[in-house]
């Protein structure tokens, strides 16, 4: 048991302080130059003047609605992870896990490994734990999918939003409706490990089984019908559209919901270029995404900019302090219950 507890005191190479700092410094300076075009450049006088003036309780509604999300996505860790892990932990890694997301672009999948890391310190399987996150990883994209397949059906037909294009609403709700069907496709990708593979070869045949599993896994715990699973996948999503309504607000508009939950999958799917943090991808996605659905350049520029920020600072103030006290668990005996027996 010693011998288990002095291999927890070292994180992987890609997860050590010093790495994760210069992550921060990279980040720093693409927000620093993001800022001075946003300061400087000719033609965003009126983004200027939008920022200057934003409404900060609407702000505060806003930081209140991303840290709901945040907590979500804690409740939902636990059920698929280990249900009798204690909500201390559930809570230090969920939130390390967004912390991290807040660093590494890929949709959170560097959160995940994170996550997968402390788990496996604390004895879970290494094949459990590949199952359990590309669950993890479909119930919470899924959610997305589901919510444009649906509103975009309800406007195509005129039941819900404003009168918009084809192109805008039972385009993609048929795209997103097409990507559901194919999910449980997933469990037919094999191949299975092959025990005299090696190198690459072997690492594919692993990946592939994983997310084959991983994919059964994902319809089985949502045939479950957990309560815990669904609230925290739906309110993961649900809260985080809610930040960018809440930034609208902040600058005096107040678009569409229908438009702002169309515009959110669509330019979410910038964050999953290889930037930094993100930064630049999600925001130029919203910001298009958002004025071909019909919203004001300037005012949606000003809002997607206040959502990123929101987004991107408060899973990683919080997020540090998780993952510190996460830290320190690790080297105590006593602590972590990662999953009991």
């Amino acid at each position: 048991m010693e011998a288990r507890h002095d291999d927890i005191l070292t994180l992987p190479d890609e997860l050590e302080p010093a790495r994760l700092w210069r992550r921060v410094l990279q980040i720093l300076i693409l927000v620093g130059v993001v800022s001075l075009i946003v300061l400087l450049a000719p033609g965003l006088g009126h983004v200027r003047e939008l920022l200057s003036e934003a409404r900060p309780g609407w702000i505060a509604v806003g930081v209140g609605l991303e840290a709901l999300s945040c907590l979500s996505y804690v409740v939902m860790f636990r059920p698929i992870f280990c249900p009798r892990m204690s909500w201390r932990t559930t809570w230090e890694i969920g939130w390390s896990e967004l912390g991290v997301g807040s660093l590494v672009p890929a949709s959170g999948a560097g959160g995940l490994a994170l996550g997968a890391w402390v788990l496996t310190q604390g004895g879970m399987p290494g094949d459990k734990i590949a199952r359990r996150s590309v669950a993890f990883f479909l119930i919470k994209s899924s959610v997305n999918f589901v919510a444009v397949a649906v509103l975009g059906t309800l406007m195509f037909v005129g039941a819900f939003g404003p009168t918009l294009s084809p192109w805008l609403t039972i385009v993609p709700a048929i795209l997103a409706a097409l990507v559901i069907a194919a999910v449980p496709l997933l469990r037919m990708i094999g191949p299975r490990m092959d025990s005299e593979a090696s190198g690459f070869r072997r690492f594919l045949t692993k990946a592939r089984s994983a997310v084959a599993d991983g994919t059964g896994e994902a319809i089985a715990i949502l045939r479950s019908g957990n309560l815990l699973v669904i609230a925290g996948a739906l309110g993961y999503w649900a809260f985080d559209n809610a930040v960018l309504w809440a930034t609208f607000h902040a600058f005096g508009a107040s678009p569409p919901l229908a438009v702002v939950l169309m515009g959110y999958l669509i330019g979410q799917l910038g964050g999953l270029l290889p930037i930094p943090g993100g930064i630049g991808g999600i925001d130029g996605g919203l910001i298009g995404t958002l004025i071909v659905y019909g919203t004001p350049a300037a005012v949606t520029t000003a809002a997607v900019l206040a959502y990123r920020v929101i987004l991107f600072w408060l899973p990683l103030i919080v997020g540090t302090i998780a993952f510190v006290s996460l830290r320190r668990a690790l080297n105590r005996p006593e602590r972590p219950d990662l999953c009991p027996a």
